[in-house]
């Protein structure tokens, strides 16, 4: 459903109207398409101190395809290396660095302050760099006009490893991901031959993939050159054929809550799977007092135990190819909770809770990765259905002051997926548009 809002707000007298009246003048995002496929503008460098990083980062900015400089009037990025900030004093540096130039951030620009872990053996350095933190969050709600800020942690050393990262970050294709704390493994990034198909060559499979977010995906993954299998219920069996047949992909009518779905999965992908992402779900609302044990058991065996299940024997069959990837869908509603979705937030959650078990553990037995997306307000059939009143406070209450499309989730998704992004795993990402509801 078309947001009327939106495009009232892009007019004229529409920005005049709610200019008075004090209310929310979103910025109509730009995404990703072949016609533009990067920001325009430049990316301006800035150090706040002392760089923990010096002679390693340049070359991964100059990668992101930017004209990287430390002097632009409007630059379309700005990237600030905080990783030397190791004291409550030394915050002063990052106020230094984007101060001056924050106002000058093109509309729909992008801030990625670059961090390291907090550190266990020094309270000064991890209070320093916690900070960096409410920073970020802060900065992301009051910046405006479509821009994003994210805050990115580096190890020492391991610079080379955020190539795939800052990419995506300083994108389109990050649109609607917005306040994130990304935190970096020092893992060795895998070959990308091709920038442009980045997954050529890599076989996925996407759950719930018929139509809506699940379709997004399969069809983002297709087009950065992966093989892809598109998995529903035999319910959707027309829908799914259509989507498949539309990728160039392969329909595998299952539904996953069977006791072979695993192995059917396996016989679907003889060659194995690079990338398995856990995309369907259902939703069977009401309070709890009004909800009997079905509605909570459908909700918990798809969502989570399903997912469970079925990357375990996934796991344990080595259908998933050493270098894979793992991508679950959680959602806000996982980390800040809704109002008649006891079950779905559980659910939700529990799927946070399977990602920073599993992910150094998938790591270091299987060389596969282990992350999340957790969606916020999507623009879908289902959320289209939601009365008005309800659907306008979910689309206004975050940063943007919109909601995101299936395409936000799919790029997040496909970001994870890439053989470049070794070094992100055990992460759960928002695209959110960063709501103001949850951590």
């Amino acid at each position: 459903m078309a947001d009327r809002y939106l495009h009232l707000t892009g007019t004229a007298p529409g920005r005049f109207l709610t200019r008075r009246l004090g209310l929310p003048q979103p910025e109509r995002l730009r995404r990703w398409t072949v016609g533009t496929p990067t920001l325009e503008g430049p990316l301006l460098h800035l150090t706040a101190g002392r760089s923990a990083l010096r002679g390693t980062l340049a070359p991964v900015l100059a990668a992101t395809g930017l004209k990287v400089t430390e002097h632009a009037e409007r630059p379309a990025g700005i990237v600030v290396d905080a990783t030397g900030i190791t004291t409550a004093a030394g915050l002063g540096d990052v106020h230094a660095a984007l101060h001056p130039v924050v106002r000058s951030l093109s509309t729909g620009g992008r801030v990625v302050v670059l961090g390291t872990p907090p550190s266990p053996d020094d309270h000064h350095q991890a209070a320093a760099q916690q900070a960096l933190e409410g920073f970020v969050r802060s900065l992301g709600k009051e910046i405006g006009r479509g821009a994003t800020v994210q805050l990115l942690r580096i190890a020492p050393g391991a610079a080379a490893s955020a190539e795939s990262t800052l990419r995506f970050l300083l994108s389109p294709r990050s649109a609607y991901v917005s306040g994130q704390v990304i935190e970096l493994t020092a893992a060795a990034p895998g070959p990308v031959d091709d920038w442009v198909v980045p997954l050529a060559g890599r076989t996925a499979l996407v759950t719930g993939a018929a139509r809506g977010i699940g379709a997004s995906v399969a069809s983002v993954l297709a087009r950065d050159g992966a093989r892809v299998i598109c998995l529903d219920v035999p319910q959707a069996e027309e829908e799914l054929i259509r989507t498949a047949d539309r990728l160039g992909a392969t329909a595998l009518p299952l539904d996953i809550t069977a006791p072979d779905a695993a192995a059917r999965i396996a016989g679907a992908a003889p060659e194995g799977l690079d990338v398995l992402v856990h995309n369907a779900g259902i939703t069977r609302d009401r309070r709890l007092a009004n909800m009997p044990a079905e509605r909570w058991a459908s909700v918990v065996e798809v969502n989570l135990d399903s997912v469970l299940r079925t990357t375990d024997a996934l796991l344990d069959a080595g259908t998933v190819n050493r270098g894979g990837r793992i991508v679950a869908t959680a959602s806000i509603a996982g980390i800040a909770g809704n109002n008649g979705q006891t079950n779905y937030a559980a659910s939700k959650a529990g799927i946070i809770g399977l990602v920073r078990s599993l992910a150094p553990r998938a790591a270091a037995e299987h060389d596969v990765t282990v992350n999340a997306v957790a969606p916020g307000f999507i623009e879908t059939k289902m959320t289209a259905a939601v009365p008005l009143l309800i659907r306008e406070a979910g689309r206004r209450m975050n940063s943007l002051s919109q909601g995101g499309l299936p395409i936000d989730v799919a790029e997040t998704t496909a970001w994870f997926a890439q053989p470049a992004s070794s070094a992100v795993n055990g992460q759960v990402v928002r695209v959110c548009g960063q709501s103001l509801l949850g951590a």
